[in-house]
């Protein structure tokens, strides 16, 4: 079969998707990627991958604009002829979706998070939530990463129930993704590291502020950020508001990496504040690499961490709850933290492996 995997990121597709891509391959079927181009698309292709670029604006919500993404995609589709679609990301879902209706493409959807979609009630967000209800009539499967946000469709009457499935995230190569011992001096830091785009929504300002309110105590901690900008987004970090808490020392912002692991590793405690997210990706890296976590009591978060035996869980919004989680991280002695992450690790291992994901997706393709 001419599998379809289509992303709003050529990225995404690459460091979040490969496995199962590479799986699907091993199984006989032909893959092809379709994402905007970005400096991922060429190293899909190196890899032998068909790849096909699509202009999608993330961040639009100009009707017009959105319409003529549903031309392209329907363009694009009846040249590509594929047998299934697998969908991820709002517009994919959405627009993708309703293109393949139309040429009657069998679709597999997966809700990979609610975003600011489900976070507000902007005129924006309520259309967002009439489309989906629209364009999920069509697929075949459609697969969620937590049993809330699965839960909150069902209850909206986004989607039927009959259709729906859970997946452990994106699954995690826990094979790969193992333990990296790093050599710390005697007296260094304790470092309290962050990861995620930089948006209000992931808890950055949360995060910040707990920072200044430990920084005075002197734990000699510090407070590390990594992530790239993401400017146009309503609640975009600035630049400028980044070099201000950098300049008097409140974090340290490490920009944007493609090695991840070997800054984890680094790291004595990763932080996640966010206000809801799919299935938290960095948090399942974090955890299958036996780091001790500290994340918000939400869905996509709490999912990962059993709360105070591999990490803790903070109330949402709230920097004071925040800061007392991580004072008592603090107060754990070495031996302490490294059992919180040996249980995270066996937590993901049992859980959240990636071949889950795989089986799933081959069942579902299986049964087209």
């Amino acid at each position: 079969m001419k599998v379809c995997i289509v992303i709003n990121t050529s990225w995404n597709i690459y460091n979040f998707r490969l496995g199962l891509l590479k799986a699907l391959r091993k199984r006989g079927h032909r893959i092809v990627a379709v994402a905007p181009r970005d400096d991922y698309s060429e190293k899909l292709e190196a890899l032998g991958f068909e790849y096909h670029d699509i202009r999608i604006n993330n961040k639009g919500t100009n009707p017009l604009e959105d319409a003529k993404l549903v031309y392209d995609f329907f363009r694009l589709y009846h040249t590509i002829k594929p047998d299934v679609l697998l969908h991820y990301t709002i517009k994919p879902n959405i627009y993708g979706t309703i293109a393949a209706a139309l040429l009657g493409i069998p679709v597999i959807s997966n809700i990979s998070g609610l975003g600011t979609v489900f976070l507000n009630n902007r005129p924006s967000s309520r259309v967002a939530r009439a489309l989906y209800r629209f364009a999920l009539r069509f697929p075949r499967k459609v697969f969620f990463q937590n049993p809330h946000d699965r839960a909150l469709f069902i209850e909206k009457r986004l989607v039927r129930e009959r259709l729906t499935e859970l997946l452990p995230g994106s699954g995690i190569d826990t094979e790969t993704c193992r333990p990296l011992t790093i050599h710390k001096e005697a007296g260094a830091p304790f470092v309290f590291l962050l990861i995620a785009r930089m948006v209000k929504d992931k808890g950055i300002m949360e995060f910040v502020e707990a920072a200044k309110a430990l920084t005075p105590l002197h734990l000699n901690a510090e407070f590390w950020l990594l992530g790239a900008f993401y400017p146009g987004n309503p609640t975009a970090i600035s630049g400028d508001e980044m070099k201000q808490w950098s300049e008097q020392g409140i974090v340290k912002y490490l920009g944007h990496s493609d090695d991840v692991p070997s800054i984890i590793a680094q790291a004595d405690c990763i932080v996640l504040p966010s206000y809801r997210e799919g299935l938290s990706r960095v948090l399942l890296e974090a955890a299958s690499m036996a780091k001790p976590i500290i994340t918000t009591d939400v869905p996509g978060c709490k999912d990962v961490v059993s709360d105070g035996v591999s990490g803790y869980l903070c109330r949402v919004k709230n920097s004071d709850s925040l800061k007392e989680q991580m004072l008592k991280m603090l107060k754990l002695s070495p031996e302490q933290r490294t059992e919180m992450g040996c249980h995270g690790r066996e937590k993901v291992i049992r859980e959240f492996d990636e071949k889950i994901v795989i089986r799933k997706y081959v069942d579902a393709i299986d049964s087209l």
